[in-house]
């Protein structure tokens, strides 16, 4: 795709069985320009001692390809080995989870990173909406502060089932919290088929010139499950046209982190997906 003004890069989270340069190695022979780096097992723990070490190793690497990379934060269980994702920005205390974001944030600096993506949680048991809202927007307004001053954006992501769960809901907060210029917001594809009510292309639209990441995958409207691209609803032709339309110049980042198991065979039908899916944008344009 030498034509599109965005760059297509895969998330390691679908390749966790792979050592971090075995997973760049296959990528880039299958044409991906880009990595969306989940922090946490198996490639980069950003309490290990050598993480600041290991980041930059991965920048020089990434240096070497012309990779552009952003970090995601959704690893499962590296804060609490019995919940997953747990604790939130929306928990009694959520003093590990802001830690662990201030370090993606670290990191984020090290590799030159376009952004760091993160999500707001599920609501608590026996938190109201309301509480968990005022929790998220102070916890939120402090990492936002060191972002800016790392030269790091964030990139706030909408997520099925959680307190912020549509673009709508992540632009409200956002204005909540003044419209910092270092928060943006992540659109993930498929996400739009289960809870956005204008679609995909109206979520894109609606996000504009906040667009800072953007996650590839496609969905049912019956559950929040990652699927291969052509396995669910999502209209992938109208996706990619309307990053054109919007001059999105990000990454566009494969996001399937239940496809481990196989990795390579994964990744190389995404990239013929969206070739296809760009190609057949093209000739309908000509």
């Amino acid at each position: 795709m030498p034509d599109a003004r965005f760059t297509l890069g895969y998330g390691t989270n679908g390749f966790t069985d792979h050592p971090l340069d075995d997973a760049i190695t296959v990528l880039d022979a299958l044409g991906y320009r880009g990595l969306a780096l989940t922090l946490g097992h198996p490639h980069l723990d950003p309490f290990a001692s050598d993480a600041d070490r290991t980041a930059a190793r991965v920048r020089r690497r990434l240096d070497d390809l012309g990779w552009r990379v952003v970090i995601e934060t959704g690893t499962r269980y590296l804060l609490d080995p019995f919940r997953k994702h747990r604790p939130n920005l929306l928990d009694d205390d959520a003093s590990l989870r802001e830690a662990f974001l201030r370090r993606a944030i670290d990191l984020g600096a090290i590799l030159g990173a376009d952004c760091v993506s993160l999500w707001s949680g599920v609501l608590p048991e026996g938190v109201e909406p309301g509480r968990a809202h005022d929790r998220l927007r102070v916890r939120l307004d402090g990492l936002v502060d060191q972002a800016a001053d790392a030269g790091v954006p964030l990139a706030f992501e909408p997520e099925p089932g959680m307190l912020v769960e549509t673009v709508a809901d992540a632009l409200a907060l956002r204005t909540d919290l003044g419209d910092p210029d270092a928060l943006g917001l992540t659109v993930d594809l498929g996400h739009c088929v289960v809870v956005e009510p204008e679609g995909v292309v109206g979520a894109l639209r609606a996000a504009g010139a906040l667009l800072r990441n953007v996650q590839v995958d496609d969905m049912l409207p019956v559950a929040h499950e990652h699927l291969e691209l052509g396995r669910g609803t999502l209209d992938l032709t109208a996706a990619l046209r309307t990053l054109d339309e919007l001059d999105y110049r990000g990454l566009a980042a494969v996001e399937l982190p239940r496809h481990a198991h196989d990795a390579p065979g994964v990744a190389a039908r995404s990239m013929t997906a969206l070739e296809n899916a760009w190609r057949h944008d093209a000739a309908h344009v000509d």
